[in-house]
């Protein structure tokens, strides 16, 4: 198998660029989406030894291909650093149009945030990047200044709020639905190392949200 291949499962049954899961020959699913495979792999060399100190060799040996190879899909670490944010971003954006188009009630509120703490717990080591290469993250996306990304995840911050209680709602219900979606990102940043079974601290970390939210918790 060349270096292409090696990092493009399905390589010459799409065209260049397209990352759309194919099926392989003798109806076998390609391992795992390559692009998000690079993604993993550069944020966990990333979190071992930083992101100024990881070159794009390093990120092409761990998956074992060239850099040649890693090209095919991004032509530099920035790049990849750019497209696991905007992924993040772009969840984010999508859970708050499903939210904002859904009735406003207890159950769609307990919905929305069983789908955050299922994106928080799937972009983990996405929003430690965030947390820990802030001054990085200002430099790389593109199309905004540094302001207006602060501005871009707050205003995703207080849409999320916003659905979580009544428009014109007390002071109280407001805080408390702040807080709710605060401690699904610090709870399971704070306990994903020490906790046993993901799927207990899943359950967790949606139960306490929903009791600050004032909602009945989801069936997990």
């Amino acid at each position: 198998m060349d270096d292409e291949a090696a990092v493009s499962p399905g390589a010459g049954t799409r065209a260049p660029g397209d990352d759309t899961p194919v099926t392989q020959p003798g109806g076998r699913r390609p391992r795992g989406d390559t692009r998000e495979r690079i993604q993993s792999v550069a944020l966990e060399l990333f979190a071992e030894q930083g992101y100024e100190k990881t070159s794009l060799r390093e990120i092409a040996e761990r998956l074992d291909v060239t850099k040649a190879a890693l090209y095919y899909h991004f032509k530099s670490k920035e790049d990849i650093v750019r497209g696991f944010t905007e992924d993040y971003v772009t969840e984010l954006d999508a859970l708050i149009a499903w939210g904002t188009a859904q009735p406003r009630t207890g159950e769609t509120r307990g919905l929305l945030l069983d789908r955050y703490s299922d994106i928080v717990e799937r972009r983990l080591p996405v929003m430690r990047f965030l947390e820990q290469n802030q001054a990085a993250v200002h430099q790389l996306l593109p199309g905004h200044d540094r302001g207006d990304r602060r501005k871009l995840f707050r205003a995703q911050f207080q849409a999320l709020c916003d659905l979580l209680s009544e428009p014109g709602a007390p002071l109280r219900e407001r805080v408390r639905a702040s807080v709710a979606v605060i401690s699904v990102g610090v709870s399971s940043l704070l306990f994903d190392s020490g906790a046993g079974d993901p799927g207990e601290l899943h359950a967790i970390v949606l139960e306490t949200a929903c009791e600050l939210a004032g909602v009945e918790t989801p069936p997990v």
